[in-house]
């Protein structure tokens, strides 16, 4: 039976995401159909709309999400009609030369439903990182449901589907960071502000945080940024060496994806430090480094995939974490909007003003 449900769809590059209804159909083999209860405001998505991503128009937008699994197809049996779970866009393969090495969250064959979602005209939707959860249900493959502990409020568990887990992951798993190590990260915003939770979790004792913007400085301060820099104002780089004893932080996270943070970024790790890049740049930036100081200062460049995550190992612990009230996951959540709302997301999510609008169904 095919569904007739409410959609964000960007319909052209740079034209406004239109409400609209769209056809949903019945999970196939491997398949699960998801009735989304929330869904945050990525700039992923944005990207989407404004042609950053491809141009396979029209998208269904939406990814960042969790829900209630409403039906499963055939020879899906780790997740089951009315579990709560978290959404992901790397459902790992098995099967790949990653997954054979022990290390899934590389998986170079992550897939999605077979099946596509449409107008009603037939027009064929493109998900959003395989996902299309600005949507009241939508169809994804098996492997991208987590099940996790429904005690958490969907507008919070949602958030790990993208953003605050790849901050949180870029720190942890990435970055390797550890008790006593000094971080700074360069850009505060949902993917900024995980990793700099993710750097108190693990226990360093230097968490700088670096932005343009005081207010998101102060939103900083709220997951455990021990000092900040406000880069309109002053050098980050000296900032960041004087603040770890003359000699730069041990792991540098670049959480904007721009050529000339990522610099800032590569000059103020420490020598034999760490770079992760967790931003993401669009296509035609270019980034130019004397190769001799690449050589010279030794150490790791590192880029974070969805924080190097794998859903079913993290998703759940990180959820346990915030219910024992030590992962401010809520923190993120700045307001809860409708589908009609997510234009005026997109324009608040520009002017700095949020955090995380979340679409609540």
């Amino acid at each position: 039976m095919t569904r007739e449900v409410r959609g964000v769809v960007a319909p052209a590059k740079g034209a406004k995401v239109e409400v609209t209804t769209i056809l949903v159909p019945d999970p196939g083999p491997g398949e699960a159909l998801v009735r989304v209860q929330a869904c945050g405001v990525c700039h992923t998505d944005l990207h989407y709309r404004e042609g950053g991503i491809g141009d396979d128009y029209p998208y269904l937008l939406g990814h960042e999400a969790a829900g209630v699994v409403e039906a499963v197809g055939d020879g899906v049996t780790a997740i089951a009609p009315g579990d709560f779970v978290i959404l992901n866009w790397r459902a790992v393969c098995g099967e790949c030369r990653a997954c054979k090495r022990g290390r899934p969250w590389y998986c170079f064959n992550t897939h999605n439903a077979i099946q596509k979602m449409t107008l009603t005209d037939g027009t064929v939707l493109s998900p959003a990182l395989g996902i299309g959860a600005f949507a009241d249900k939508t169809l994804v493959a098996a492997g991208q449901c987590t099940k996790v502990n429904p005690a958490i409020p969907a507008a919070t568990a949602g958030l790990l589907g993208c953003g605050v887990m790849a901050g949180i992951g870029a720190a942890i798993n990435t970055g390797g960071v550890t008790r006593g190590k000094s971080v700074a990260v360069i850009g505060c915003g949902g993917v900024g502000d995980g990793a700099i939770a993710g750097a108190y979790l693990a226990g360093a004792h230097t968490i700088i945080a670096v932005d343009v913007d005081d207010r998101k400085l102060e939103w900083a301060r709220g997951f455990g940024a021990t000092h900040v820099i406000n880069s309109r104002n002053a050098d980050p780089v000296a900032g960041i060496q004087e603040l770890t004893g003359g000699n730069g932080a041990d792991v540098v996270i670049e959480a904007l994806g721009r050529p000339e943070t990522y610099k800032q970024a590569f000059y103020a790790r420490d020598l034999a430090g760490t770079v992760v890049l967790v931003g993401v740049p669009t296509p035609e930036m270019k980034l130019e480094l004397p190769l001799l100081d690449v050589f010279g200062r030794g150490g790791a460049l590192k880029s974070s995939w969805y924080g190097d995550c794998l859903p079913s190992r993290d998703f759940p612990m990180l959820v346990d974490l915030h219910l024992a009230g030590r992962m401010p996951l809520d923190k993120f959540v700045s307001e809860t909007i409708g589908l009609g709302d997510v234009e005026e997301a997109f324009a608040k999510m520009g002017r700095g003003e949020v955090l995380r609008s979340v679409v609540t169904l």
